[in-house]
């Protein structure tokens, strides 16, 4: 069985190594993950060095061919391809070069969640249990049909990190233990039913914003006794209510990045205003005097400084306020 693997980050590194250790036959001299196809190298840091993706670096290791980009490098002849987390909408063309086509990993319960940000999604929208779903590609997005699923428990201080960590690292025996089967044709595929298709988009710096009036709301005692909504960009037509528990799901949505952020003015709101940005990096849920949920900071990063605890930062600008969008 001769694998090509499509993918970029560290945390698909367990999938591509765990396909290799299964499919690679030792006598034969191509078996196994026989080229991986990445994103490529990047520029990084104020000296500019060349960074390469974990899953370059892992096919480097393992002297494995590397292709970064599919238009312009001929892939190799393969039966399968599998995709987690590459990066790019891949061409017909592509799909079509593999007799077995291309099994896509795709972190959500589709039809929930298609596109780029389904492991943030399903925490912002509360979504329990989420899941994993393996499907046949084709060209469009996350919409080919279902090969297997299984279910994930989201454990309440579950970050997008360790989330996504444990759904990826989940399916590396999932993918392995499923393959046999369906290229036996053992397994039918089912269609998704694309009238409960949700869909997301990347997640960029900007969608980590907590308006400050919000962030007043849900750490205080009174919030209870107002409404308000949180319209979030990389869910489709999704608006989240807020209290401090959906916030607090928010604020662990944007762990690690871009991190969940506010605005604040320090000084005298009477003289010469300075906003900066205030990064709220740990929070926790506390019961408040009157028996309710109580959003608690614990961490936060003024722009251009090293984190400190939030009663540290209270005690360093005692005058700081929040300060709401266009003030």
């Amino acid at each position: 069985m001769k694998i090509i693997f499509f993918g970029t980050p560290d945390y698909v590194v367990p999938i591509v190594d765990h396909l290799h250790k299964v499919f690679h036959v030792t006598k034969q001299k191509e078996s196994g993950v026989i080229a991986v196809v990445t994103q490529p190298p990047k520029q990084v840091g104020r000296d500019r060095l060349i960074d390469h993706s974990p899953v370059d670096k892992w096919a480097w290791c393992k002297k494995i061919q590397i292709i970064t980009n599919i238009k312009t490098q001929e892939l190799p002849v393969a039966d399968l391809g599998v995709v987690a987390a590459y990066g790019v909408l891949i061409p017909k063309n592509c799909i079509d070069h593999f007799p077995y086509g291309i099994v896509n990993i795709h972190p959500s319960l589709l039809p929930a969640f298609r596109g780029a940000s389904p492991v943030q999604a399903a925490l912002v929208t509360g979504t329990n249990p989420t899941g994993l779903t393996v499907i046949q590609m084709d060209e469009l997005m996350d919409h080919g049909q279902i090969i297997s699923q299984f279910k994930e428990e989201v454990l309440p201080d579950d970050t997008t990190e360790s989330l996504r960590v444990r759904l990826f690292d989940r399916s590396a025996k999932f993918l392995t233990d499923l393959l046999p089967n369906y290229l036996a044709k053992k397994i039918r595929p089912k269609s998704q039913d694309d009238q409960k298709a949700t869909f997301t988009k990347t997640v960029t710096r900007d969608d980590g914003y907590i308006p400050p009036d919000i962030l007043q709301l849900v750490t205080g005692d009174q919030w209870s006794k107002k409404e308000a909504e949180l319209k979030i960009n990389f869910i489709k037509d999704y608006s989240l209510r807020c209290t401090p528990e959906t916030i607090y799901r928010f604020i662990c949505a944007m762990t690690p990045w871009p991190g969940a952020w506010t605005k604040i003015v320090i000084g005298d709101p009477r003289s010469v205003k300075s906003e900066k940005r205030l990064k709220v990096l740990e929070a926790h849920l506390s019961q408040s005097n009157s028996h309710q949920p109580q959003l608690v900071l614990d961490l936060v990063q003024l722009e251009s400084k090293n984190p400190v605890s939030w009663e540290e930062f209270k005690r360093g600008y005692p005058s700081v306020i929040l300060t709401t969008e266009g003030e």
